[in-house]
């Protein structure tokens, strides 16, 4: 999953709280995966469309089908870590993700991740699965197309 490969990205910012690090001072592992769920839901709010949000009278929501993260260096208290969101894959039910952290995005990534998120419709309280409504397939894929080939950056910062 290369940069280049890419033809939209998202792009947010956080700086690292000192509550996310562990004893050697270094971003705890676990916080990447909210940091990977903080910028989708930044990313679907960009394209208008809250998680969890009412569409045809009923609650859509995205639970996660998997997650993984792979870390390459060490990001530390008060770094601000920009992370790129992209678009792998927009299948029937799901959207699969791909995210990638920098501390300067003029260097190599200091760590990847996946996650695949499907669209549930609450029912009675209950999940069930359900087609990606039309209205946020379109604004997925629209995302996804960017613009021929060049990467787009929407950016979002939160401290």
């Amino acid at each position: 999953m290369s940069d280049e490969s890419k033809s939209y990205s998202f792009e947010h910012q956080r700086r690292v709280e000192f509550h996310e690090t562990d004893l050697a001072g270094i971003v705890h592992f676990s916080n990447f995966y909210r940091y990977m769920e903080t910028a989708e839901h930044e990313f679907m709010r960009s394209l208008g469309h809250p998680v969890p949000q009412e569409m045809n009278e009923a609650e859509i929501g995205w639970p996660r089908v998997s997650a993984s993260c792979e870390f390459r260096k060490p990001a530390r208290h008060d770094d601000l870590l920009v992370i790129r969101v992209s678009i792998d894959e927009i299948r029937t039910h799901s959207v699969h993700y791909s995210f990638r952290f920098y501390l300067d995005p003029a260097d190599a990534p200091i760590a990847t991740g996946t996650v695949a998120a499907a669209c549930v419709k609450f029912e009675n309280g209950s999940p069930a699965p359900a087609p990606i409504p039309d209205e946020i397939r379109a604004d997925l894929e629209a995302a996804r197309a960017g613009s021929a080939g060049k990467t787009q950056h929407r950016k979002g910062i939160s401290e």
